[in-house]
């Protein structure tokens, strides 16, 4: 009797012994599975990233698809406002994980580690209805907003595509964003602004009517998600998931929810 009292008690300490290890185990692959994702963006950049005037909350197509790969792979988000003319020192440092945030890759191929584009864009140029300005030549001689560090600030330089029509501006003057550029614009401090479309069309319907965007574009591009040099891990993961919120139909509705056109969007291409 005191024998099978031993076994039976040898076998219940196995199994629990068993269960522990397990529900550690399980544990640990939980933690391992559970990170911080930050997401460095430029908070002036609607719809793309941006602070909801009512919630109070940064928002925008790009931060909602951050949230959506964080959601699949149980990370936690993290959104970062940066200064985009520092976006470079913030990902070199580690303080960030990724640049997401209407990101141009053209020009910019082997500065990062890049996901598949997901976005096809195009540069355009926003006047005040009454400036007298219809085609890009009537730019000559007239001051031009840009965003510093922006992929409209280097058509204009170096062996930008535009850097002939650059050459016959009054001036090329930089803002840190965009709020402060459509500010100079309606004060006529400048003359025109360079701008990406999506953005040029957001500002533009929550400004009322008084600007127009020139049907000439200067240049067409694409979005992608940026990451550090040989961080091609992270960068798979981020990219595996993005095409499936592509192929469930995710994408198209976030794109739908900040009226971005959705032939735009190039997943899969």
């Amino acid at each position: 009797m005191k024998k099978l009292f031993a076994l039976v008690l040898s076998v219940v300490m196995m199994l629990s012994l068993t269960a522990c290890g397990s529900s550690s185990e399980n544990e640990t692959t939980k933690k391992q599975a559970e990170r911080t994702f930050t997401v460095g963006f430029d908070a002036e950049y609607p719809p793309y990233g941006y602070l909801d005037a009512e919630s109070k909350e940064y928002v925008g197509f790009d931060l909602d698809l951050a949230e959506k790969v964080c959601e699949m792979e149980n990370w936690e988000l993290e959104k970062k406002p940066i200064n985009w003319d520092t976006k470079d020192t913030e990902i070199n440092s580690g303080s960030i994980d990724c640049i997401w945030n209407g990101f141009t890759m053209n020009g910019r191929e082997k500065d990062y580690e890049w996901s598949d584009p997901y976005i096809n864009n195009t540069q355009v140029i926003v006047v005040s209805k009454d400036s007298g300005i219809n085609t890009l030549k009537d730019l000559k001689d007239k001051r031009v907003g840009v965003q510093a560090a922006s992929a409209a600030e280097s058509l204009f330089k170096d062996d930008g595509a535009q850097v002939e029509l650059g050459k016959t501006f009054a001036s090329l003057d930089p803002f840190s964003d965009y709020d402060i550029a459509f500010t100079e614009l309606q004060s006529g401090s400048i003359d025109a602004l360079a701008i990406d479309v999506g953005v040029a069309k957001f500002q533009l319907a929550e400004r009322g009517e008084n600007y127009k965007i020139l049907e000439e574009n200067l240049n067409s591009e694409q979005y992608g998600i940026g990451f550090k040099v040989g961080n091609t891990e992270l960068r798979d993961i981020v990219n595996a998931d993005l095409k499936k919120l592509y192929e469930d139909g995710t994408v198209d509705e976030i794109a739908k929810k900040y009226d971005i056109d959705t032939t735009m969007i190039c997943i899969g291409e």
